[in-house]
This record gives structure tokens, C-alpha cells and sequence, in this order.
């Protein structure tokens, strides 16, 4: 079709769903409130059900609350109806997904659902179909027309269900007051999961791999230090072991301004006092800030007696994820 026009054909649908979105907002009302309520006061897991494309947005709801403080979990209604049902305990909700509201899968269900006492709450662009009247609260996604020219197609009404149970999802982790640790719970392995778990502790070179001298030793020999530890400076102790200052490639640049004699000088003549630290068990993502915000390349990470425990850079953190 050579002369087909495909981004008429594409702003034609894109419209026709941003139409049906638009008009959820006319139809948030007490239904909305009441199964919000419900899936709160549920004391067991949340069970998503639903047959064919409603189904896999049903997939993506689930996955969506149990990813966001929400257990939940899918049941296809077919094998629901040949032993899964057990899966379902009188503790949980059921969240079904069907435009029509009349699928016979789901609706097979019904009479189960109901005398195990579990409430259901129906998804569907029927408000006056079998699944709506049996539920606790129906969330009507009634759409004018699917975006499929023959309006058959499911288009539409799936990306108004879609957007219905993202709007269920969200309200519920606000009520929860679910935060972005808590998410990082449920991502352990995404981005977010290593900015927001991963600790210092876990990324620092410590023992013989932290770069140390005494506050006498020589500039000559702290320099010497912070080339078998490669990690670009060296910690300044005291006679005690606290950590009362820090010399690195940055400070050695500015030195080697001045005429100054390598094997003469000490390092506490030319270190940085009083050097911003970290503090052992803090988020890497923390020490990254402190760092960002002072403009500094690496630090030390004490305890609470300012014994230095650590040393780490930007390097590490870079490795690590956590940039």
C-alpha cells in the first residue's frame, strides 16, 4: 500500500486513546475510594485475574502492586478453574479484568469467589454486567470506540484498564507512604536497588589496601604510600590512629608549585586538614553526595572514635553502580 498515509493512521488511534483516558477522570467517584480501601484492609496478598488481552494487563497490575508495597499475584481464570483456586485464601481480594464484564472464565469464578467470602473488584466498561454487579466496587473503563477501525480489537479499553490499575497502584503507595527504600526492596538488582542499598562498607578498601602514613613521615615516603595503594591519596594519623587529615593528587600538584625539598618536608606541612569524611554504614549514594558537593575525587570513612575504617573514590563508585 504504497500510498498509505501510516501517521494519519497513527494520530488517528493515538487520539482516540488519549480521548478514552481523558475520560476516566468523570468517572473517579466512591467505586474508586471503596476498592482503594479494600486492597488496604487486605490482610492476605492481592489476585489478579483475567482471560486474553484483559489478561495481560492483568499481568502488568500485579506486577505493578507487588513491586510497589502491594503483594499481588496473577491467576489465569481458566487454570483457576482446574486447581488454582487454591491459591486464593479468604485473607486476599480479587482484582478482575474484562470489558465486557461477562467472560465466561471469569465469571465461572464467581460463585467460588463468593463463598469463600473474598471481595472482588471488577475491572470492566460494563458497569451493569456480571462481574460489576458482583463486586464490592467496579471501576468502569467504558470506552466510545476501540481504536481498531472495525472496533473490534481491543485497543482502547485496554490502555483505559491499563491506566485504571496504574491509578489504583499509585494511590495505594501514597496511602502506604511507600518510599523509594522501599522500592529499592522490591529492585534490588535495578539502579535505583544499588543507589539505595548498597553501603559504603561494601565498596571501601580497607586494611592493608587503605592508604595511611603518620603525620611525620615525609613527603617523600607518603608519596611512596599512595602509589602501592593506587587510589589517588593517602590518610594522615595521628599517634593515636585518628585520621587528622588527607593528602591527594590534587594537593601534590598544588606542591609541586612551590620549591619544596621531598625528603625534608612532612606530609602534615602539606596535607588537608580536617578533610570531609564518611562515616562506616552510611548509603554509598550519601558518601557520593558529600563527595559531588565538596568537589572532591575521594575521601576517608571513619568511625566513631575518628579511627579511619576506610578509603574509597569516585573509581569505586563508578564500579559499583552507584554513578
Amino acid at each position: 500500500m504504497p500510498n498509505f498515509d501510516y501517521i494519519a493512521s497513527a494520530r488517528r488511534t493515538i487520539g482516540l486513546e488519549r480521548d478514552a483516558v481523558d475520560s476516566l477522570l468523570q468517572r473517579l467517584n466512591s467505586h474508586f475510594e471503596k476498592a482503594c480501601e479494600t486492597l488496604l484492609a487486605c490482610t492476605g496478598r492481592i489476585v489478579v485475574t483475567g482471560m486474553g488481552k484483559s489478561g495481560h494487563i492483568g499481568r502488568k497490575l500485579a506486577a505493578t502492586l507487588a513491586s510497589t508495597g502491594t503483594p499481588a499475584f496473577f491467576v489465569h481464570p481458566g487454570e483457576a478453574s482446574h486447581g488454582d483456586m487454591g491459591m486464593i485464601t479468604p485473607q486476599d481480594v480479587v482484582i478482575a479484568l474484562s470489558n465486557s464484564g461477562n467472560t465466561a472464565e471469569v465469571v465461572t469464578l464467581l460463585p467460588l469467589i463468593k463463598r469463600m467470602g473474598v471481595p472482588l473488584i471488577s475491572i470492566t466498561g460494563n458497569p451493569e454486567s456480571t462481574m460489576a454487579q458482583a463486586a464490592v466496587a467496579n471501576l468502569d473503563t467504558a470506552v466510545e470506540q476501540e481504536a481498531c477501525p472495525l472496533n473490534l480489537a481491543p485497543t482502547s479499553s485496554t490502555t483505559t484498564a491499563l491506566v485504571m490499575g496504574d491509578a489504583l497502584a499509585i494511590a495505594l503507595l501514597e496511602a502506604r507512604g511507600f518510599s523509594a527504600e522501599d522500592f529499592a526492596f522490591s529492585h534490588p538488582g535495578g539502579s535505583l536497588g544499588r543507589r539505595l542499598l548498597l553501603l559504603v562498607d561494601d565498596i571501601m578498601h580497607s586494611g592493608d589496601s587503605m592508604p595511611l602514613v603518620k603525620q611525620q613521615t615525609s613527603l617523600r615516603d607518603a608519596l611512596l604510600e599512595m602509589t602501592r595503594k593506587g587510589l589517588g591519596l593517602t590518610g594522615v594519623i595521628n599517634e593515636q590512629q585518628q585520621l587528622i587529615g588527607i593528602f591527594t593528587d590534587g594537593d601534590l600538584r598544588r606542591t609541586l608549585d612551590q620549591s619544596v625539598d621531598f625528603h625534608a618536608m612532612t606530609i602534615a606541612e602539606v596535607m588537608t586538614a580536617h578533610s570531609k569524611t564518611a562515616r562506616s554504614g552510611m548509603l554509598a549514594a550519601e558518601v557520593l553526595k558529600i563527595m559531588e558537593d565538596a568537589k572532591i575525587s575521594g575521601l576517608f570513612v571513619v568511625d566513631a572514635e575518628g579511627l579511619p575504617v576506610g578509603a574509597l573514590n569516585m573509581h569505586d563508585l563508578l564500579r559499583a553502580g552507584v554513578v
